[in-house]
């Protein structure tokens, strides 16, 4: 029997949405893209969103966006030491918006896509960054969606899947995949080990919690 086609391109962070959706939709995914914009995590995630596509046979496609850790403002971009302890929902945690983030890599990515004969693009978002992240609003995937398809030759679209769902609704479904989260990272401060107290870190602990797993993280606090 002929292998079926793969159609899509997933943007990988290498955090833990994104790589249980590189394997919850390993059977259509071609390739994953990971940016680097100058987040104090960038790296440490990279090394993981790597690992993983090697392990699952994905073409991995790393691209510099060094232009926003520049010219963009948001304590993300600014080290360790700016980013606010504190839970997602607190209002401090307002300054680790990058703007505008994922209109631009979703921008990139449809070409990418385009330019490989892909039809869809894959995002990780999910229901618990839409109290923060204007750009992973339900209405922002709709939008973006639509200027996608409007865009591009050959009707490229934006795929979701996780918009509706709880970080601890991905956690569940990451481990009914056998996928192990110490090979992901989330922190914010960037440090070896995560941090324990920052908005991702807390939604970490949270989330896995939520799934009844236990915490492989290392934490400093």
């Amino acid at each position: 029997m002929a292998e079926t086609k793969k159609t899509a391109l997933l943007v990988l962070s290498g955090g833990m949405d994104s790589t249980t959706m590189l394997y919850d939709y390993r059977d259509k995914i071609a390739a994953a893209v990971n940016f680097s914009y100058g987040s104090n995590h960038n790296a440490r995630e990279r090394e993981c969103a790597r690992l993983h596509c090697a392990r699952l046979g994905v073409e991995f496609i790393e691209i510099d966006l060094d232009f926003m850790g520049r010219y963009f403002e948001s304590s993300l971009l600014r080290g360790a030491d700016a980013i606010p302890d504190g839970h997602y929902a607190d209002e401090n945690m307002r300054s680790t918006v990058v703007p505008f983030r994922n209109g631009i890599m979703l921008s990139i990515a449809a070409g990418l896509a385009e330019s490989r004969g892909l039809t869809e693009v894959m995002l990780a978002n999910h229901g618990g960054d839409h109290t923060i992240y204007p750009d992973c609003r339900p209405a922002f995937i709709e939008a973006m969606n639509a200027a996608i398809e409007a865009g591009t030759f050959a009707d490229v679209h934006l795929d979701a899947p996780y918009t509706d769902l709880t970080k601890g609704q991905i956690a569940a479904r990451g481990a009914a995949l056998g996928l192990d989260y110490s090979t992901t990272y989330s922190c914010y401060k960037g440090g070896e080990k995560h941090c324990g107290k920052c908005g991702t870190c807390i939604e970490r602990r949270e989330a896995l919690a939520a799934a009844g797993l236990p915490d492989p993280t290392e934490y400093t606090a």
